[in-house]
């Protein structure tokens, strides 16, 4: 154990060391964390922010389902906001508060159970709630943007912010949205509407996911993001790319804008497969695809 992680605070939650981040993320690869850190509470986790050894990274990580761990994995603490005191959520009229570490899929109960509309695109889209500010998460023609009012955040001194949300000058799975901030709380802004017609149509934007998109697989979502005017699955099938495979990866059949891992890949086979489409897709079209799954952590190598 070094001398960074015999000087972490005493604090309420719990501490994991060497903590294997595979089991944490949807594609199911990466190393281990340094350090990871289960706050209890906000409480405890500002205490951990204001007393941590000044020069230790944080990293929070959420539900790992647009995430890639490199394979020598994170160093300094990586923060996951399991614990219930996180999950809370509250109505007030036609607003919804939500604890960031609550599960988008919750919301299909929550919901129609209260008449609120307007917020049913949330519900398929894997993950957690505070995931979805940094990425702007959206699908069916509706973004985070859209709803969000403002978010509690804690900055990397532990200091609690109210933030309105213009202040993250959302663009396409987009935000300027600071590397040290950490998502407490989101205030979203729901409608009014029948019981009936909220279940319908989440009924029906998880039909169209099971028809359209990888069920039951080890993947990460969206893998590049979509150039303006374009579809990246269109153009990674067209430059040749929609059938590579380099080990245990490969683009679904089913939608080749989703990485495939068949259990046997490595973080760093992933990332590879990753930037030959991209090489592939710049040398027909002269298009750059941006990931839109986050890469993080150090190569195999330490780097």
């Amino acid at each position: 154990m070094n001398k960074t992680i015999k000087h972490l605070p005493q604090v309420r939650g719990d501490y994991k060391f060497d903590e294997p981040l595979k089991k944490y993320t949807w594609l199911n690869v990466g190393g281990p964390a340094e350090v990871m850190y289960l706050p209890a509470d906000i409480d405890d986790l500002q205490y951990f922010l204001q007393n941590k050894p000044q020069n230790m990274p944080a990293f929070v990580l959420g539900s790992g389902s647009n995430l890639l761990v490199r394979d020598g994995g994170i160093n300094g603490a990586v923060i996951k906001l399991e614990n219930k005191n996180f999950q809370q959520w509250r109505i007030d009229g036609q607003k919804i508060y939500c604890g960031a570490g609550m599960q988008n899929r919750l919301l299909k109960q929550i919901l129609p159970a209260h008449g609120l509309g307007g917020l049913e695109f949330l519900c398929s889209i894997p993950g957690s709630l505070g995931g979805a500010v940094r990425s702007n998460a959206g699908c069916f023609g509706t973004a985070l943007s859209d709803v969000l009012i403002s978010a509690k955040v804690m900055n990397g001194v532990g200091d609690i912010l109210q933030v309105p949300a213009e202040d993250f000058h959302f663009a396409y799975r987009h935000s300027e949205f600071p590397a040290d901030w950490i998502i407490l709380e989101l205030c979203l802004q729901g409608q009014l509407a029948e019981t009936a017609q909220i279940e319908e149509k989440i009924k029906q934007n998880d039909e169209y996911r099971k028809t359209h998109q990888p069920q039951g697989i080890r993947t990460a979502g969206s893998t590049f993001k979509n150039p303006a005017g374009m579809r990246a699955w269109e153009l990674i099938k067209n430059a040749g790319m929609a059938e590579v495979k380099i080990g245990g990866v490969r683009m679904s059949s089913q939608h080749c804008n989703f990485l495939e891992n068949d259990g046997t890949a490595t973080a760093s086979q992933i990332e590879e497969l990753g930037e030959k489409i991209i090489a592939a897709v710049k040398q027909k079209y002269d298009v750059i695809l941006e990931w839109e799954v986050e890469r993080v952590g150090k190569d195999s190598n330490g780097h």
